[in-house]
């Protein structure tokens, strides 16, 4: 914000500088949408967690189990990468595309590797398992992407 100075001719005062809030900040529509991922994903993750803790394997047994704990995770610790990107676009607004780039790879690896895991302890072996693989290079080059723009903002 800048500061505004108004005086008060009136009352002869010194000048008074109040906050000026007529331009309010712009928003950043692609973080505003990772944060509403990060948050989606991140409450998956919690449920998917309790579930497989408290319930799934007198339904599914110890592997679904197994496959839930890892899928849970996965989604939540790429949920916090999200929203680590939101704040390095702050910090990198010259980068902003290749954070984006790197948080929709994670979006997508967030649906499709926990999803394939979930899936796969709730239905068993099926064509899901050749899914899991394509979100975890989802995973991989979304890191790559952060990694890069980390570089590129040392030019």
């Amino acid at each position: 914000m800048v500061p505004v100075i108004r005086c008060d001719d009136r009352q002869g005062t010194a000048p008074v500088t109040s906050p000026d809030t007529s331009t309010p900040p712009t928003a950043d529509p692609v973080a505003a949408r990772l944060m509403v991922l990060a948050g989606l994903f991140g409450a998956v993750a919690v449920a998917a967690g309790a579930f497989a803790s408290h319930g799934l394997a007198t339904m599914r047994g110890p592997n679904a189990v197994d496959l839930w704990k890892t899928a849970s995770q996965y989604q939540m610790v790429h949920a916090l990468g999200i929203l680590a990107l939101v704040g390095l676009r702050r910090a990198l607004p010259a980068q902003g595309r290749w954070l984006a780039a790197s948080g929709l790879f994670f979006a997508i690896g967030c649906l499709l590797f926990p999803g394939a895991l979930y899936a796969l302890g709730w239905y068993g072996p099926s064509a899901m398992g050749a899914v899991a693989p394509i979100g975890g290079l989802c995973f991989i080059l979304g890191w790559l992407l952060a990694g890069i723009a980390g570089l590129r903002s040392q030019r």
